[in-house]
């Protein structure tokens, strides 16, 4: 069985096209069709419904999904052990992470870069349940996210640092206590990240047990449209403090410190738990051990 052939098919179920898919695989469209045809006859199953367009993956065409993953994902890493024996290492190295941890990925992007010039590298924002499922599929190398709350399952980690948090606000805008107390934030008009974001999963448990609620007026999915929620004066907003350096010159943003109220979420580097591991994995596993952290993060 040709490995290319479980690529057109990977191709399609990802792309649910088949002229995307194509692409994708640059080939032509009648190359990628032969070729799946071809994959069902060696299996002697049809594995994708058509109806003149894609319409889904048969049960079969389900049941070899993973399998389909893992063999392509242990051809790409046996590649890639075979040019790295006696050489440095190639290709190009995909992770996702999480938007709190964005600060850090220029860190381990230039460390990775420095230990290995033969890599380029290709950063997602990622919610954590994104990374574990990419992860698991094999779309994704590494991943950077928290790793002590909702841990994520059949994974390797480096701690990197502990992430706490801190109110911003504009100035002139809402008027914040000083001191600033767990309790005030109900009191204040807050835009948060939604619910499906695990930083704001953390704030809610975190404030649950202090038997406390907060109900923002806004949510989003980005630090960016938080802070530009901020910007015009009406609101403020929570976010780590590993951020507080990209406000650095911003004579609008304030900060105020939120009390301690536990000893930090930790966020560090994950990979798959496969035996083996495959070349890129080690690499940023191992650059991630060493890594020197900046200022305004601090240690796990």
């Amino acid at each position: 069985m040709q490995t290319r052939l479980v690529e057109y098919f990977l191709a399609i179920e990802r792309e649910g096209h088949f002229a995307r898919a194509a692409a994708a695989c640059n080939v032509s469209q009648p190359s990628l069709s032969a070729g799946i045809a071809s994959l069902e006859a060696q299996l002697g199953k049809r594995l994708i419904r058509r109806d003149r367009k894609f319409v889904g993956l048969t049960a079969e065409g389900e049941a070899i999904l993973p399998w389909a993953r893992q063999l392509v994902a242990a051809a790409e890493a046996m590649e890639q052990a075979a040019e790295t024996a006696r050489g440095p290492l190639k290709g190009e190295l995909r992770i996702g992470a999480i938007p709190a941890a964005m600060p850090i990925v220029g860190s381990l992007a230039r460390a990775m870069l420095d230990r290995h010039p033969g890599l380029n590298m290709s950063v997602r924002a990622l919610t954590s349940r994104q990374i574990e499922r990419e992860l698991a599929a094999f779309e994704l190398d590494a991943g950077i996210t928290y790793l002590d709350f909702e841990p994520p399952a059949h994974a390797l980690s480096v701690p990197l640092y502990a992430e706490r948090t801190m109110l911003v606000s504009a100035t002139g805008g809402v008027a914040v206590p000083d001191p600033l107390g767990w309790s005030d934030l109900a009191g204040l008009p807050l835009c948060l990240l939604h619910q499906g974001m695990q930083n704001r999963r953390i704030l809610d448990a975190r404030l649950a047990e202090r038997g406390l609620a907060i109900r923002p007026l806004v949510t989003a999915d980005s630090y960016i449209a938080l802070l530009a929620l901020v910007q015009h004066g009406r609101l403020c907003s929570i976010i780590p403090d590993s951020h507080a350096t990209l406000l650095d010159g911003l004579s609008w943003a304030r900060t105020a410190p939120l009390p301690e109220m536990h000893e930090g979420s930790k966020v560090g580097v994950i990979v798959a738990n496969s035996t083996p591991v495959g070349p890129l994995a080690q690499a940023v596993l191992g650059v991630a051990r060493q890594l020197r952290l900046p200022p305004g993060f601090r240690a796990d």
